[in-house]
């Protein structure tokens, strides 16, 4: 129980991991985060004057939950206890909550618990904790990568503050890399360079996780051999292997993005969904937006799929709104599932045709007017006669009837012999049919 309460033994700092020794010492050192940190905030201000109240930091691995824990319990004139959730029962529980009372009672000194991975807590270690809570002699601080709503009972969470931590976006994650390899407690005291390509690697594939980063960074770094110029050289190659993933051929930003987007498109487009998996994994495995990709589906379903099937569209959206709703790396299913579709659908072009050849009879042909008929009734009915002799098509067998629907008229929508289109065309050629009929 001694390591509860900060008195075990010391461990020289050298031998910590560098994510572990790298930890901000004030808020000019902690990065991101700032809509929770940033200058002014609330929680920011809460840790600088001692104020702050229970609370629950949730969000994904390597985001800042920790630091800015262990940060609060620099800042704070409380006793600072640090214990794992997935280490501690209920009896030693008691004994934090035993000594908590006992510093407040004597010392008029409250506690700050910091709980790690407080997701793994029963409901009876969380019911324990509950009264001292509630009564402020505990400030409690729960760590959880999870959603805190899914595994802390209402009675405790209505009485902390809940904070989202988010994945660190990659100018943050490069502030972190560049003030590590100029800090003391990283590797300041040696001439550490990283080239630009293996930087934007690891950053790349750290995917918002501070942890991984810079585990990867201390893994290059201590496995490179120093040159005799007492330099150590990070390279792609090097920087490929610590982070167990290889370097992709091309950068998001380059031309190589808009020839991977449009071979994507074009195999889509010429059926062939083995291809069109492939070169959307690829650009999502070297940073591309879903949400980018997620459009060009959209507009594939509609401009090369159109009415030969219909529900291609339908998919499409779906998988875009499934993006937005989900994230990656989950979202990668309904996107695989509306690109299979829409590669394996029947193919026409046809509605973009009449779109393209619409616009240019507005741009380029005879202007024409709305008929009386067609017009709104509403008001100009009577002074105008707006509306009169207008044919209510269900009034009419097969819900159709003849009449004038645009002056001069012209054909901008044919309907190819194609899937769904067929249908589609039998019904026009009938309709059109018959117009000719009554001309």
């Amino acid at each position: 129980m001694d390591a509860l309460f900060g008195e075990e033994a010391k461990i020289d700092e050298k031998t910590m991991p560098l994510a572990a020794r790298f930890v901000p010492k004030s808020f000019d050192e902690f990065f991101g985060q700032e809509e929770l940190f940033g200058e002014g905030r609330f929680l920011r201000r809460a840790a600088i004057s001692d104020k702050l109240s229970s609370a629950i930091f949730y969000g994904p691995s390597g985001t800042g939950k920790t630091a800015a824990a262990k940060l609060i319990s620099r800042l704070t004139k409380s006793e600072f206890i640090e214990a794992n959730a997935v280490t501690i029962g209920v009896g030693e529980i008691r004994t934090i909550i035993s000594k908590a009372r006992y510093l407040l009672s004597v010392k008029f000194r409250k506690t700050l618990l910091i709980l790690d991975e407080i997701h793994h807590f029963t409901r009876t270690q969380q019911d324990a904790l509950l009264p001292d809570v509630e009564k402020g002699i505990i400030t409690l601080i729960g760590i959880t990568t999870e959603n805190p709503f899914f595994y802390i009972n209402s009675a405790l969470l209505s009485r902390t503050h809940i904070f989202e931590f988010k994945k660190l976006e990659k100018n943050v994650l490069r502030k972190i890399m560049e003030a590590v390899l100029k800090d003391e407690r990283g590797y300041g005291a040696k001439d550490i360079r990283i080239e630009d390509d293996a930087k934007d690697f690891i950053i790349e594939n750290s995917a918002g996780d501070a942890r991984r980063m810079l585990n990867a960074v201390e893994l290059a770094a201590e496995t490179t051999e120093t040159t005799k110029d007492g330099i150590i050289r990070i390279d792609i190659k090097t920087a490929a292997e610590v982070i167990q993933k290889k370097p992709l051929v091309y950068d998001k930003a380059s031309d190589a993005h808009y020839d991977h987007i449009s071979a994507f498109i074009k195999s889509m487009r010429g059926c062939d969904p083995d291809a069109a998996v492939y070169w959307m994994s690829k650009m999502l495995s070297s940073g591309d937006n879903p949400m980018f990709i997620a459009r060009r589906i959209v507009i594939c379903a509609a401009e090369d799929v159109g009415m030969a099937d219909p529900q291609a569209l339908v998919v499409a959206i779906s998988a875009l709104n499934a993006v937005e709703f989900v994230g990656l790396p989950e979202a990668k299913i309904p996107l695989t599932e509306a690109v299979i579709y829409i590669s394996t659908a029947p193919k026409s072009n046809a509605v973009y045709e009449a779109m393209e050849s619409a616009k240019n009879e507005v741009e380029t042909g005879p202007q024409r007017d709305v008929p009386p008929h067609l017009k709104d009734a509403t008001l100009d009915s009577k002074s105008f006669g707006h509306g009169k002799g207008y044919k209510y098509p269900h009034e009419y067998p097969h819900g159709f009837v003849v009449q004038e629907y645009m002056p001069l008229p012209k054909t901008f929508y044919f309907p190819k012999e194609i899937g769904y289109e067929k249908e589609i065309k039998k019904r026009l050629d009938f309709w059109r049919g018959e117009k000719k009929i009554k001309k």
